[in-house]
């Protein structure tokens, strides 16, 4: 009995011995054990991200190779940590913040402890790698920005943090990820996929070859190549014209959505945030809480519209048919309501419609937006129903656009008013939103895309920045148009009215020859809080336009902060933009002088000086070559 419970227990301990053999061997051979496994080396193999072209096939963003030194905590021995922190060209404290930040994260995934190595480095670094156990060398991919214009397009890509890597586990401690701009909304589409390879190892912690002859690795896929709808002439047009001015630009083309220039001043040099001197630049750039170069005006730049606003109020008492194009309104320098008075600088006199927007009458627009509000008697219903006609035109909510930043702007209703007029609602509260002050604000995305949807009499596209990706279509929201609330013909008289003030109106003297343009000045009441006091600084200078007037290719905001009024800044801006992308040249050089040689740099040293400036308006001022930030990427002169 004894010799048969001895045969019975070898057998059993065979069974459990060659089923734990074959688990070990069979079972848990795959790509999931190897990461358990220290005879096994992880090098992910990093793809090159797509390349970013601008609307007519030149290259703006392609690839450079860098790379990382890499460290596995639990395979480091002991080391001389002077002579490595020689070759890293990083101090002791670095070297050892960035291993104990490693060995938390990780002590047997790799964790970078110095990125972005030159080529240069990494030779000389390369032949001693040897020396120091537990380290090693990962290739990969840094952006090379093969321009100096568009930051605020392009963006960046800089290291994940936390936040990143527990809502993608694609990434991991070191990776690289969009941050801003186009690497941000197209980042899925332009990191491609990581590859995998295993190397062998010996006991002696050696490689020996690839594991599996390289059967188990994973081959990377590169990301896909885009083509943006920006045109880089017209962007680094736009730029040049901004400098030493602060605001936004928004330029679309109205029979596609897509954003033609997207400005934001002041910018910066897209390769001042590539490499070692990323950290060191995004500091000084986001600490900069006056200028704030990372700030997207052109998106996030919230103002009141000014006039240019006039042209919904237009359109939306023409839909509600409380006035007519033919009946005329009498301005006496202004528009006085019970014992309250909206001053006029139109002139006086009778004004039709075409004549009110000509000549920016605010007595005009203040009748026909109480006739709106008032038109059944019933002001909280008639301000929803003028809020509604103004939202159609995109205005008051997010685009739902391709772009990571943006805003709301404030289109109000009657709840918006409830709380400061819980009771009675008269129009007389909100005439100033007849001029496009008051509580009406907008975006320069949002102004620009009013203005293409009155181009088009009367429908839009969400604006976009994608214009094509490799081996994918567009998605419908940027190419199904949406229409607004107004009837087509009522756009005529509007659009007259546009064409009128560059040919006898506001913007008459920024005309150019050969080009039919419809525009609107706009001039804003500019406020801040001073010393705890509310002070009015000079006013900001908007205007919006499109041309040809038929079949309209450019539709066009532009916001130029401190600017005065319209005409003076933003109209010249404007009209040299569009002559820029119609013609391809410009004849207005008069106006291209102008802005060069005006600077509002004291405009907005005023709030900080604590005492007046006095300003020579007609001082000249150091500018940048057009040359400079068309060819030249690493042009030392645009450095902030």
């Amino acid at each position: 009995m004894r010799q048969f419970l001895l045969f019975l227990s070898v057998i059993l301990v065979g069974v459990i011995f060659t089923a734990r053999l074959y688990y070990l061997q069979i079972h848990t051979s795959n790509n999931d054990s190897v990461f358990d496994d220290n005879a096994i080396r992880k090098v992910y193999d990093y793809p090159k991200r797509g390349f970013v072209y601008d609307r007519n096939g030149k290259l703006l963003v392609a690839n450079q190779p860098s790379y990382d030194v890499m460290v596995i905590p639990r395979e480091v021995v002991a080391l001389d940590t002077l002579e490595f922190c020689k070759l890293l060209k990083i101090d002791k404290a670095r070297f050892i913040s960035q291993f104990k930040k490693a060995k938390k994260y990780s002590w047997r995934i790799p964790s970078p402890l110095v990125s972005h190595l030159s080529k240069e480095d990494y030779a000389v670094l390369q032949e001693k790698m040897r020396k120091f156990k537990g380290f090693h060398i990962q290739k990969r991919s840094l952006r090379q920005y093969e321009t100096t214009i568009g930051a605020n397009v392009l963006g960046d890509i800089g290291e994940v943090n936390n936040r990143d890597i527990a809502k993608d586990d694609y990434y991991k401690m070191g990776d690289l990820i969009g941050k801003q701009g186009v690497e941000k909304s197209y980042e899925d589409i332009l990191r491609g996929e990581k590859g995998l390879k295993l190397i062998q190892k010996d006991r002696f912690n050696r490689n020996i070859g690839p594991y599996k002859n390289g059967k188990e690795n994973i081959i990377p896929e590169q990301g896909k190549d885009i083509t943006i709808t920006i045109d880089s002439e017209l962007q680094a047009y736009g730029e040049w014209l901004m400098q030493n001015k602060r605001g936004g630009i928004i330029a679309i083309e109205p029979s596609t959505g897509e954003i033609l220039a997207m400005i934001a001043a002041p910018t910066y040099n897209p390769n001042d945030l590539v490499g070692r001197k990323r950290s060191k630049n995004f500091n000084t750039l986001i600490r900069d809480s006056i200028a704030k170069p990372l700030f997207n005006r052109s998106l996030q730049g919230v103002y009141n519209p000014g006039s240019p606003f006039k042209l919904m109020n237009a359109l939306v008492a023409l839909q509600e048919d409380v006035i007519s194009t033919r009946e005329s309104i009498s301005c006496y320098d202004g528009y006085k309501y019970g014992n309250s008075f909206m001053g006029c600088h139109c002139g006086g006199g009778s004004r039709n419609m075409v004549l009110g927007i000509q000549k920016s009458c605010n007595a005009y627009f203040a009748t026909v937006y109480r006739r709106i509000l008032d038109k059944d008697n019933n002001a909280s219903k008639g301000i929803d129903n003028w809020s509604k006609h103004v939202k159609s035109f995109g205005l008051g909510n997010y685009l739902n656009n391709d772009l990571v930043v943006g805003q709301k702007g404030r289109i109000p209703d009657r709840k918006y008013y409830k709380y400061a007029y819980p009771r009675e609602f008269y129009s007389t509260y909100t005439i100033s939103n007849a001029i496009g002050q008051g509580e009406v604000s907008t975006t320069p995305i949002q102004l620009a895309n009013m203005t293409a949807a009155i181009a088009n009499r009367g429908y839009y596209y969400t604006p976009h920045i994608i214009k094509s990706i490799q081996g994918k279509t567009l998605p419908e929201n940027f190419t199904k148009p949406k229409y607004t609330t107004i009837d087509k013909e009522h756009f005529t008289p509007v659009i007259e009215g546009m064409f009128q003030v560059y040919n006898k109106g506001t913007a008459s003297s920024l005309q150019v020859k050969g080009l039919e343009i419809c525009g609107k000045t706009g001039t804003v009441e500019n406020y801040a809080i001073i010393d705890s006091v509310r002070t009015q600084l000079t006013d900001h200078s908007i205007f919006v336009a499109f041309a040809p007037k038929d079949n309209p290719k450019i539709a066009i905001a532009v916001f130029v902060e401190n600017g005065y009024f319209g005409s003076r800044f933003a109209g010249r801006i404007a009209s040299l933009m569009i002559e820029k992308y119609i013609n391809r040249t410009i004849t207005r050089k008069d106006l291209e002088e102008w802005l060069l040689t005006h600077s509002l740099e004291n405009e907005y040293a005023k709030p900080y000086s604590g005492k007046p400036f006095k300003i020579n308006r007609e001082s000249q001022y150091q500018v940048i070559p057009m040359e400079a930030i068309i060819e030249l990427p690493n042009k030392p002169d645009l450095k902030l």
